[in-house]
């Protein structure tokens, strides 16, 4: 996988890979932030999922730019492996609209 991180980027400016299956984020020394998604049990992943939409509102009222962004981008990289793993997932009528 090939990897560009600008150097001198903020949090918010930091760019995701796409690596052909996971959405993966370096931080300005290179190093992944977090675990990755492909490495957790699908428990540990809805785990993981609940306590990001646990905390979101608040993250995004009263949480820094950074932290904002981390939890902007780990949210994404769980969700796109949650969809991945479970590509037909049964979806509730009682959610659907009419057209």
């Amino acid at each position: 996988m090939t990897e560009s991180v600008r150097r001198d980027a903020s949090p918010e400016q930091r760019v995701t890979e796409w690596d052909g299956d996971h959405a993966r984020t370096q931080d300005v020394d290179g190093e992944l932030l977090g675990v990755d998604p492909a490495d957790l049990g699908d428990e540990d992943l809805v785990r993981e999922m609940q306590s990001l939409h646990r905390t979101r509102l608040d993250t995004l009222r009263h949480a820094t730019d950074s932290a904002l962004a981390n939890h902007l981008r780990r949210t994404a990289e769980l969700e796109t492996e949650y969809l991945a793993r479970h590509p037909g997932r049964e979806v509730d009528p009682s959610r659907l609209r009419d057209a």
